[in-house]
């Protein structure tokens, strides 16, 4: 069997250039989006506050390169530690942002990330313990110029 040749069109070309152009501003995720997401991880299991500090700047001058520190005050021990540690943005066309896995060997809990934001909004994270317990902090940012547009 001969592999098939795909043939590419003027037309075709247009058409993907026009929804890379219009697909980041046809939809972004919202409060109820980060909700529904949360509630495919965790189900209704309660979240509490606390043990989750995050670096953010309250106003991000470009959208394309916002950085994001996140800690977890854990002595990260067999018996407790984080598990994973999941960041949600309320505005921006998915709402995952990033998802990172932890095992006692790591040491500690913590992550520094550029993320890309479409709009001002505001960033969830959520750690859970190896115990089950799971901890939540947010943050809101004002983006001057979107990220997620080109």
């Amino acid at each position: 069997m001969q592999p098939r040749s795909v043939k590419y069109t003027r037309r075709s070309a247009l058409l993907a250039g026009f929804a890379a152009i219009l697909a980041p501003r046809m939809a972004f995720a919202d409060a109820a989006a980060v909700s529904a997401a949360l509630k495919q991880l965790y189900a209704d299991k309660p979240m509490a506050a606390g043990r989750i500090k995050l670096d953010l700047p309250a106003i991000a001058e470009n959208g394309m390169s916002v950085p994001l520190a996140v800690s977890v005050d854990s002595p990260m021990s067999e018996q407790d530690h984080v598990k994973t540690l999941h960041v949600f943005a309320d505005g921006n066309p998915l709402p995952v942002v990033a998802s990172y896995r932890f095992t006692p060997a790591c040491g500690r809990a913590a992550i520094a990330i550029r993320m890309r934001l479409a709009q001002s909004q505001t960033i969830i994270c959520v750690a859970e313990m190896s115990d089950g317990s799971l901890f939540t902090a947010k943050a809101a940012v004002s983006v001057t110029v979107g990220g997620c547009s080109v």
